[in-house]
C-alpha cells in the first residue's frame, strides 16, 4: 500500500513538472516569439507604405509635397517637404540617412528581404515552440493514464 501511495506521488511531482515546464517556460516563449514576429511584419508594413508613398511622388513628378504626419498615438499634423529629392529613412538602431528616392526604394527593397527572412526564423521558431507543446501535452496525457491505471507499467523515457 505504501508503494502505491509513493508511486501516486511521484506520478504528481511529474505532472506538477510539465504543467510547470509548460505553463512557465513554454507558452511565455511561444507568446514572445509571435510578438517578435508581429514587430517584424509591423516593421515590413511601415517600409512598404514608404515604398507606396516614394512611388506616388516619383509617378506624379511632385518637386514639393503638403501631408499629414502621425506625431505618435493618431496625433496628425500638417507638414509641408519644400525639396523631394531626398528623403530620410530609418535605417535601424535610431539611425536616419538621407537618401534619394531610388536609393530609397533600393534600400527598402533589401530591408524587406531581410525582415521576410527574419519573420521566417520566428515563425519556424514557434512551430518548434509550438510542436514541444504538443509533446508535453502527449506526456501529460500519458501520466495521467498511468495515474488513473496503477497496473500499466511506468515508463522511464518519459521522464527524460
Amino acid at each position: 500500500m505504501a508503494s502505491k501511495t509513493k508511486e501516486t506521488t511521484s506520478i504528481s511531482k511529474k505532472i506538477a513538472q510539465y504543467e510547470s515546464f509548460l505553463n512557465d517556460k513554454l507558452k511565455p516563449d511561444l507568446k514572445k516569439t509571435l510578438d517578435l514576429r508581429d514587430a517584424v511584419y509591423d516593421q515590413i508594413t511601415e517600409y512598404l507604405k514608404l515604398k507606396t508613398q516614394i512611388r506616388v511622388i516619383t509617378e506624379n513628378q511632385l518637386t514639393e509635397l503638403k501631408t499629414m504626419v502621425d506625431l505618435g498615438t493618431n496625433f496628425y499634423v500638417q507638414a509641408k517637404v519644400p525639396d523631394t529629392m531626398y528623403i530620410f529613412v530609418n535605417v535601424g538602431f535610431g539611425f536616419h540617412v538621407q537618401l534619394t528616392l531610388v536609393e530609397a526604394i533600393e534600400f527598402i527593397d533589401r530591408k524587406e528581404k531581410v525582415l521576410q527572412r527574419k519573420a521566417e526564423q520566428y515563425t519556424k521558431k514557434a512551430s518548434n515552440i509550438k510542436a514541444n507543446i504538443k509533446l508535453v501535452l502527449e506526456a501529460l496525457t500519458e501520466i495521467m493514464k498511468l495515474e488513473k491505471d496503477p497496473q500499466l507499467e511506468l515508463r522511464d523515457d518519459l521522464f527524460l
